[in-house]
Order: structure tokens, then sequence, then C-alpha cells
């Protein structure tokens, strides 16, 4: 049944390994804010708070998007071999706004912390 829909299965193989990159490069940004934290003079308690709750959100934000990228694709094979594929709008909103929210407190960690 699937060698019917070879070219849809193959596309939603590239799809999943597609989410599996945002994942892997939001715990990259984890990764980053860490690792100049701890790598710089920067001591200060908010700074510490800040690069810790970065790291934790974007390894959890990672796992949260490998997780749903395995959920979609079973999914979506099933629907391509039955014939009823949907587009999922509710996953790409919510990856949308997680990706935001890391980088913003991303951001902020810049902004704020500040080198003796």
């Amino acid at each position: 049944m699937e060698s019917q829909y070879i070219q849809q299965h193959l596309a939603n193989e590239r799809t999943f390994l597609a989410w599996v990159r945002t994942a892997l490069a939001l715990k990259g940004i984890g990764f980053l804010a860490t690792s100049l934290h701890f790598t710089t003079l920067m001591h200060e308690h908010y700074s510490y708070t800040m690069a810790i709750t970065i790291s934790v959100a974007s390894f959890t934000a990672g796992l949260l998007i490998i997780s749903t990228a395995l959920y979609l694709y079973l999914r979506n094979r099933k629907a391509i071999n039955a014939q009823q594929f949907t587009s999922s709008s509710v996953a790409i909103v919510s990856t949308s706004i997680v990706v935001i929210l890391v980088l913003f407190l991303l951001l902020t960690y810049f902004l704020t912390s500040s080198t003796p």
C-alpha cells in the first residue's frame, strides 16, 4: 500500500527531519546561553537564573518538538495511506510560539547581563 504514495512518504520523512533540526537548534541555543554564562565573568544571581532558565526552557522545548514531530510523522503516515491527509496548523503555531519565547528569553539574558 505504501508504495503507491512514495513521494508523499518521503516528504513526510523530510518534514520529520526538519522538525528534529529545529529541536536540535533550540537545544543548541540553551547550550550556548549556559556555556557563555559559565565561561565569562558574569556571576550575578539574575544572570545565573536566566542562563539556567534558558537552558531548561530550550531543552524542554526541544523534547516537546521532537515528541510532536514523531506524533505528526506517524499520524501523517497513516493519513497518507488512507488518503485522508490534513495539515496540522496547531503544531506549527505552537512550535513558533515556543521558539519565539526561547529566543525572547535569550535576548533578555543578553540585554540584561553585564560583564564587570
